[in-house]
């Protein structure tokens, strides 16, 4: 018997997006798949039913792939992969593998000659690097920041020391719950002239995209709260 597939399957990065957000041939391997790799199962049904495919959600088969995930898990979870069965993996915004566990299975399918599809779709962090202004030559993405306070500080503080010896795009995120903080502690401890981008609700109905210095955020009023945000700090190229 041969060995099913691995396919990264991209989502939405807004809830108010729909299936022609997707490219055909993402369509087009879900109709075609039975068997996944999700890190949440009720919004991963909700996305599958989304795309009005036809399919009859609960002949689906799901399994969690989550941060939590040991690698014993991960190997009986891809079992279905031996039995013939191609896989997808679905993430909770965007491409699975970025500041996400898909990146799990897709290193125990090159461990065991699985082969893998990447498909096209939305990265939020991508998109808040072309569209910062910065340079999307020599960039660094950070993931999340600490949570406790001072920690964060140091952190905020040794990006923008980053930043200005080697000039690479610092790259960063945060649970969108606490992102009106990270707005706080970030102009509280970057300088004045360093250029902050912020990126909220990316190809969402309150799309945010703006780039400023921090002497210029402190006179902002934004809210973020629990609105999905990528932050960039950098230089015009």
């Amino acid at each position: 018997m041969s060995k099913g597939s691995l396919f990264l399957i991209p989502t939405y990065l807004s809830e108010s997006n729909e299936a022609n957000f997707l490219a055909p041939m993402v369509l087009d391997v879900v109709k075609n798949t039975q068997h996944y790799l999700v890190e949440n199962v009720r919004t991963a049904r909700r996305f599958i039913s989304s795309l009005k495919l036809g399919l009859d959600i609960s002949e689906l088969k799901f399994e969690v792939l989550d941060k939590k995930s040991s690698p014993a898990e991960v190997s009986s979870r891809m079992n279905w992969i031996n039995q013939g069965h191609d896989v997808g993996v679905i993430s909770e915004a965007g491409l699975p593998g970025l500041a996400d566990p898909g990146s799990l299975a897709v290193a125990f399918a090159h461990q065991n000659n699985i082969r893998v599809f990447p498909l096209p779709g939305p990265s939020s962090i991508q998109t808040a690097v072309i569209g910062s202004g910065f340079s999307g030559q020599q960039f660094t993405f950070h993931g999340y920041l600490p949570i406790q306070k001072s920690d964060r500080a140091k952190s905020i503080k040794k990006l923008e020391l980053d930043l200005r010896s080697n000039s690479y795009t610092q790259v960063f995120m945060e649970t969108p719950f606490r992102n009106n903080q990270l707005m706080e502690d970030l102009t509280k401890n970057l300088s004045g002239n360093t250029l902050l981008s912020v990126s909220s609700d990316i190809f969402g109905s309150q799309e945010f995209i703006k780039t400023l210095p921090i002497s210029q955020w402190k006179k902002e009023k934004v809210d973020l709260h629990k609105i999905p945000t990528v932050y960039c700090i950098g230089q015009f190229t």
